[in-house]
């Protein structure tokens, strides 16, 4: 974050060309959020207590706590940025936090990663819209916008 404010460092700053027109933003779910986090923390408490096990440690229920407290810790350190995260589809461009601008004739394929929609452009560039309640709709809405019929390249 640049200027302190955590709002404006997970916002789109590029402006908008002539004659462009702005379709819809994307912003992430906070439920969705948490809930991802959860399973996060569910798989992290499994592997700790798999770990402590193989090494034949007699307190697994400490691989679980550590499990909890190392996913909590960074769920709730980066949720306000996270929960901030902003993009802006348009006649145009794809917007995305700071300066982030992928033309949407540059969007070769779109994928569905849990939450998260992935972008990826011709030059192989890769970025994640992540957190959304509707992640298909959201998929959907770009693949039609960048022109793309399929999951696969063009």
């Amino acid at each position: 974050m640049t200027d302190g404010a955590t709002g404006s460092a997970m916002t789109p700053t590029t402006a908008l060309e002539d004659g462009e027109c702005l379709i819809a933003s994307f912003h992430p779910d906070r439920a969705t959020y948490w809930r991802d986090h959860a399973w996060l923390a569910a798989g992290a408490m499994a592997v700790g207590m798999a770990v402590l096990w193989m090494i034949g440690n007699p307190h697994l229920w400490t691989g679980a706590v550590g499990g909890l407290a190392a996913v909590a810790v960074r769920a709730f350190y980066v949720a306000s940025d996270e929960l901030a995260a902003r993009w802006d589809l348009t006649d145009r461009r794809l917007l995305g936090p700071q300066t982030r601008a992928l033309r949407l004739s540059e969007i070769e394929r779109l994928r569905g990663l849990g939450s998260a929609v992935q972008v990826v452009t011709r030059s192989g560039d890769k970025h994640l819209i992540k957190y959304q309640a509707d992640r298909a709709g959201v998929e959907a809405r770009l693949r039609s916008a960048a022109g793309l019929t399929s999951g696969e390249p063009q």
